[in-house]
This record gives C-alpha cells, structure tokens and sequence, in this order.
C-alpha cells in the first residue's frame, strides 16, 4: 500500500512541478508558487510513504523467532 501511495504522491509531485514550470513562462508567479509548494508537499508525502514500506519491510515478523 505505501508503495502505491509513494508512485501516486510522485506523479502528483510532476504534475504540480510541470504546471510551475509553465506558470513561471507565462508569468503567472503567484500560481508557479502555489504549484511549487503543493509539489514539494507531494514528494514529501511520497517520501513518507516510501520511510514506512522501508520500515515495514524491515520489521521482525514471527518467523524470525525461529
């Protein structure tokens, strides 16, 4: 599950840095702000999502106690 969220949050976060990108050539400086801050919070939303599948993927489970 948090794989898929972290590939959700990454698209999002290209999509959101695409449309700053663009907003920054047509001049539209307060909309490229806009996008480049909910772009930063989806790679850190992506980032989040991949700290908890790496967890999850390293805890103990009970076939470790063999």
């Amino acid at each position: 599950m948090s794989l898929e969220e972290a590939s959700r949050q990454l698209e999002q976060t290209i999509h959101d840095a695409q449309v700053a990108f663009d907003c920054i050539g047509l001049g539209h400086l307060d909309r490229a702000h806009t996008s480049a801050l909910t772009a930063r919070t989806a790679a850190d939303a992506a980032e989040n999502a991949l700290r908890v599948a790496l967890r999850d993927t390293n805890a103990p489970t009970d076939d470790d106690d063999l």
